[in-house]
């Protein structure tokens, strides 16, 4: 069994990894955004609120999403990769006393280091088919004619998180917020580095490798 937490901004490939680890391995990726949907979506006591919170404008408390977590964690998972919590040293404190109670281990938390200018590139890259939801990938997936759908032939916009002014926002709360976090799990032994600027398949090579026997081969 795995229980992992990623730690890095934006663009990193988190997610992609996540899913890898997911398929290959068992683990359950889990997301703050996610479980807060499911919570909301299936109108339970804890999903009206942090509904609440949220209409009012205010962030969901930590006691709420950490309630959410023991839900999802306490229910015989085989193993476990939280993407995007903690982001506080304080969610840190609550999701390592909460697992001590459910008796499931920490096995580490992988840090993906990634380069600013490159992590830009990449954000500010997706252009969006509004009629239809279809993105596009500048560098990626590229449509055949630059701003134009290939589907209806229509003009692809950016929305707003993926403007270069949002993206910048979004990278210095980040680092704000990340950089005492990396410090926490740097002193208790947990924290790997990941060179994320790598190929997929190398940077799956590099957390197989970081993992070690906590993940059969």
């Amino acid at each position: 069994m795995i229980g992992v937490v990623f730690l890095g901004p934006p663009g990193a490939g988190k997610g992609t990894q996540a899913q890898i680890l997911e398929q290959k391995y068992g683990a359950r990726q889990i997301s703050t955004g996610d479980i807060l949907r499911r919570h909301r979506q299936a109108g339970t006591a804890l999903g009206k609120e942090a509904q609440a919170y949220m209409d009012r404008g205010d962030l969901v408390p930590d006691d709420v999403i950490i309630k959410m977590f023991e839900a999802e964690l306490g229910d015989g998972t085989k193993g476990f990769i939280l993407d995007g919590f903690p982001r506080t040293v304080p969610q840190a404190q609550a999701l390592d006393a909460l697992l001590a109670r459910l008796h499931l281990p920490l096995t580490a938390v992988l840090l993906f280091k990634t380069e600013r200018p490159e992590l830009i590139k990449r954000l500010t890259a997706r252009w969006t088919n509004p009629r239809t939801g279809r993105v596009y990938n500048e560098i990626s997936d590229p449509p055949k004619v630059r701003g134009i759908c290939d589907d209806d032939g229509g003009e692809l916009v950016q929305r707003p998180d993926d403007r270069p002014e949002t993206v910048t926002k979004r990278l210095d709360v980040y680092e704000a917020q990340t950089a005492p976090l990396i410090d926490y799990y740097k002193r208790s032994g947990l924290l790997v580095p990941i060179d994320a600027m790598q190929p997929v398949e190398d940077v799956r090579k590099q957390i197989v490798a970081a993992l070690g026997s906590s993940v059969a081969s």
